[in-house]
């Protein structure tokens, strides 16, 4: 039952979210009142989901590469040796759902995501945009021969979260992302199992617009229940967009290595206080 319940909310719940919209979309064709217009340049701020959707119908391949911390110096390359990568296909089924797929080398984690706009800011009408997102992740790193007993179950991960954003100025966009996240199975340093699993987080991001094609972003996201010995942090990552032509390049630091949400939110393995901070990049490409 729980397993019913869990496909509906991450796949058919925004079934009927989208049927609204779309609605309202009919509804807005005849009204001049515009929507605010690139919230977001990209489908990340830097780690958090922003508030943009894939068009209807269009392809983006998003490549999200960090390097190992540049605090190991030349010894590791400045973090070449000690790269992670993720590669993620979002398809948008219609300008308000899109439908995801990633493979990360962190963890060996597999990840099919979902992100649907509720509603969206306009001028004289909702001063928010809100959209929806959830996913499911696999680990794949985990052993069997080093786990006895080890189930199929144990391997899994899900996130649910809502992202709030506003653009309050031609420059400066803001958005807020309340999630949840639980994992299967943790680490044995991340304090009790049980305790830990069911997680929940708070996070905040923005843009600035500099010029017309580079802006500076900003994402950060606080652990509320964080186990007292648990040894991770909470994430911060600070960076660029650069956008030219058909795909947005983000450049950045960012104390998290892994770049899906389960990762980033509950794993950040740097400390900006240390110096232990990975360089990266989002490259997204549309088709």
């Amino acid at each position: 039952m729980k397993k019913i319940f869990l496909i509906y909310i991450l796949f058919f719940l925004p079934l009927n979210v989208i049927s609204q919209d779309d609605l309202i979309l009919e509804i807005d064709k005849q009204d001049s009142i515009p929507y605010a217009s690139a919230v977001f340049k990209g489908l990340k701020i830097i780690n958090l989901e922003s508030t943009k959707l894939a068009p209807r119908r269009s392809l983006y391949f998003v490549v999200s590469h960090r390097f190992g911390s540049v605090k190991d110096g030349l010894r590791e390359f400045f973090g070449l040796d000690q790269a992670v990568t993720r590669l993620h296909l979002i398809y948008g089924l219609s300008d308000a759902w899109n439908v995801g797929f990633s493979r990360s080398s962190y963890q060996k984690t597999y990840d099919l995501n979902t992100k649907y706009r509720i509603i969206r800011q306009r001028k004289g009408g909702f001063p928010m945009t809100l959209v929806g997102f959830n996913g499911i992740i696999l680990n794949g790193n985990l052993d069997e021969a080093l786990l006895p007993g080890l189930e199929f179950k144990d391997r899994l991960g899900f996130i649910s979260q809502l992202l709030i954003s506003r653009k309050f100025t031609e420059s400066l966009s803001l958005e807020l992302a309340p999630s949840f996240f639980y994992d299967n199975y943790l680490p044995e340093t991340s304090g009790d199992q049980d305790e830990m699993k069911a997680q929940f987080s708070i996070g905040v991001g923005g843009r600035y617009k500099i010029s017309k094609r580079l802006s500076l972003n900003i994402d950060y996201a606080a652990h509320l229940n964080r186990a007292d010995n648990n040894p991770f942090n909470d994430p911060l990552s600070i960076g660029v967009d650069i956008e030219t032509g058909g795909h947005v390049f983000q450049l950045h630091f960012t104390n998290a290595q892994p770049s899906f949400e389960n990762g980033f939110l509950g794993q950040a393995n740097g400390s900006w206080k240390d110096g232990v901070i990975f360089f990266g990049f989002n490259l997204s490409r549309t088709f």
